[in-house]
């Protein structure tokens, strides 16, 4: 199990460098069909670089690469993005080094995978709303630590929040450093009233009209829901701030693994349960998607997440 200290550093520097391109209102490019920035770059440029020379004998599993930074960025933006990550790093930086820095570790084979999105929520990032850096690590398949950097959490606030978990235990401190809590999901509750639930803001990510078709068929009184960008939401449950995210996704595209990883480790490990769509655990052991699960149930668990289980099977989204 790797300690995780170390590259909280490194988290903190790609957040600083998202928050300057953020700043900048730099546009987005397209790429798959989904929109991708300068900083996502930037981002997974400094996290790979980090834990390659931490971890020099571990895999890297990330969302971006140097082929694509090289093949869709405009000459001027390359130039941009590696004077933003010099400035954040305090040295000297070239596009070649962003561009091997970024595909660090893709080509190794390893029990233990390091698993990258450098800035989850791109829409949410583009339009200033949330987004996270996500680290995952997975042990043999199996998600064994986390770190979600989240600059817009708590909303309305600028100071942002790092969620991380290793060795069984969550916790959480301010991106600006200081005092580390140790975290836990939400005390199951008493009734039915008030719920706290977060889904996803995009409606092409999430079926929001059959959400609430389920928090009705479960027996839910007036549910307090959120719509959030990003992993944010996994760190809303694992710190009691929510009691329930469900995601149930519209369309046939499998669930990509960096847009979990590191959430899934850190519920986990502040005492969740996170299941897919008929309660099977996550599958991360098949590359880059969970092509075996659909949807998400995060929750507290117990006698609540049953309940949504029920709920989802009674409405036909199984």
């Amino acid at each position: 199990m790797p300690d995780l200290k170390p590259l909280l550093n490194a988290v903190r520097q790609a957040a600083a460098l998202t928050r300057r391109v953020q700043a900048l209102n730099s546009a987005g490019m397209m790429k798959e069909g989904e929109p991708v920035t300068i900083a996502d770059y930037g981002s997974q440029a400094i996290l790979c670089h980090a834990i390659t020379t931490l971890h020099p004998d571990d895999a890297v599993l990330a969302e971006e690469s140097g082929e694509q930074f090289q093949a869709l960025v405009s000459e001027s933006d390359r130039e941009l993005i590696t004077s933003l990550v010099a400035e954040v790093l305090g040295r000297p930086v070239s596009q070649d080094d962003l561009i091997r820095w970024m595909n660090g570790g893709r080509d190794r084979q390893a029990e233990r995978v390091w698993v990258i999105d450098p800035v989850d929520g791109t829409k949410g990032f583009i339009a200033a709303r949330r987004y996270c850096i996500a680290c995952g690590v997975l042990e043999q398949g199996v998600p064994a630590a986390g770190i979600l950097c989240c600059p817009g959490y708590p909303a309305g606030q600028s100071t942002g929040l790092l969620f991380f978990a290793e060795r069984g235990v969550a916790q959480m401190e301010k991106l600006e450093g200081g005092k580390t809590y140790r975290i836990a999901v939400s005390a199951q509750p008493n009734g039915l009233s008030n719920i706290r639930a977060v889904e996803s803001v995009e409606s092409d990510h999430a079926d929001h009209e059959g959400m609430l078709e389920v928090f009705k068929a479960a027996g839910f009184i007036n549910p307090k829901l959120e719509r959030i960008d990003s992993q944010d939401k996994y760190g809303m449950v694992a710190c009691g701030d929510a009691d329930v995210y469900v995601r149930l996704p519209k369309g046939g595209k499998a669930h990509k693994v960096w847009d979990h990883a590191a959430g899934v480790a850190i519920v986990q490990a502040a005492g969740g349960v996170v299941t897919d769509l008929d309660g099977s655990l996550l599958d991360f052991s098949l590359g880059r998607t969970l092509a075996h699960n659909k949807g998400m149930v995060v929750t507290s668990g117990g006698a609540l997440h049953d309940r949504l289980l029920d709920a989802l099977a009674a409405t036909g989204h199984t």
